[in-house]
């Protein structure tokens, strides 16, 4: 169906004449009158009542007036989209991330955004498959791990880890506490599918250290709730909860990137977007 004959049909029910219509569409009425009869022809009904009354809408022309209204404005939202695609503008933004880093990154980060700036959605994915989102609809993926060389990308931060205690806690007035004092403790770790786990596994090895006593939980929230009450150190990367003091772990770190396909057409606002959340990470956490 082609939308000039639909447009002169709605123009013409609004201004109540094709006379009318025509000299607010600066057309002649007989070019008018025609595009209206093939449009008729085509649907197979009639639009308007043709005798010598008022010129007015039939039955079927009022009922497919607003179907006819629907088409128009889906059909401009098309160009609009196909006008930002062809300029580099996003709409919408669709952004991947491990669940703790949409929680207590992500989403902190969105709270800066404008009117201006494209719709967000997010999307949680597990750290292995988090750059594969871009594949299926994603347009920006943050990770743990640098990205792969098919796509663009930059370091964003490099985040702490922490080590939760109670306010009572001898720990509470601290700022850094490190790797050999942590392990003297009774600790509360995610197990090692979590990245504050492994980043801390990895420490431990390097300074040639063990852990004493400790025990996992598959929640970071569970594992400072138990902090909370007084039974060990809640060492996660979420922000705190239960009125817990963070005390940040030397050398305990948890690398964030973002990365996004090449050929986008919004690459350079994911790019810029991109910047935007590293400046809000040296921000929030005064790190790089």
């Amino acid at each position: 169906m082609e939308l000039r004959p639909v447009r002169y049909f709605v123009a013409i029910a609004d201004a109540g004449s094709v006379t009318a219509a025509a000299a607010a569409l600066h057309l002649t009425q007989p070019s008018m009158s025609r595009q209206v009869h093939q449009l008729e022809r085509q649907l197979g009904i009639e639009l308007f009542v043709r005798d010598r009354g008022p010129f007015r809408l039939s039955a079927a022309g009022s009922e497919f007036l607003p179907v006819a209204r629907r088409l128009l404005a889906q059909a401009e939202a098309a160009w609009e989209t196909a006008r930002a695609i062809a300029a580099g503008r996003l709409r919408r933004l669709t952004i991947s991330a491990p669940g703790t880093t949409l929680t207590d990154v992500v989403a902190p980060f969105l709270a800066t955004l404008t009117a201006d700036d494209p719709m967000p959605a997010v999307w949680e994915e597990v750290p292995a498959s988090v750059y594969a989102t871009l594949g299926r609809g994603a347009d920006l993926a943050i990770g743990t791990t640098p990205w792969p060389s098919d796509l663009e990308g930059m370091p964003l931060a490099e985040l702490p880890v922490w080590a939760y205690v109670p306010p009572a806690d001898r720990w509470a007035g601290r700022e850094t506490v490190a790797v050999d004092e942590l392990v003297t403790r009774t600790l509360l770790l995610q197990t090692r599918d979590f990245h504050p786990r492994r980043a801390l596994d990895q420490a431990l090895a390097a300074a040639g250290l063990a852990y004493g006593k400790f025990h996992e939980f598959a929640a970071a929230e569970v594992a400072q709730a138990v902090a909370a009450s007084g039974r060990g150190v809640a060492v996660v990367s979420d922000d705190p909860r239960f009125d817990l003091r963070p005390v940040a772990i030397q050398g305990v770190r948890i690398s964030l990137y973002a990365a996004w396909e090449p050929h986008h057409h919004g690459a350079a606002t994911l790019k810029s977007i991109a910047e935007r959340l590293r400046s809000f990470c040296a921000g929030r956490y005064g790190l790089r």
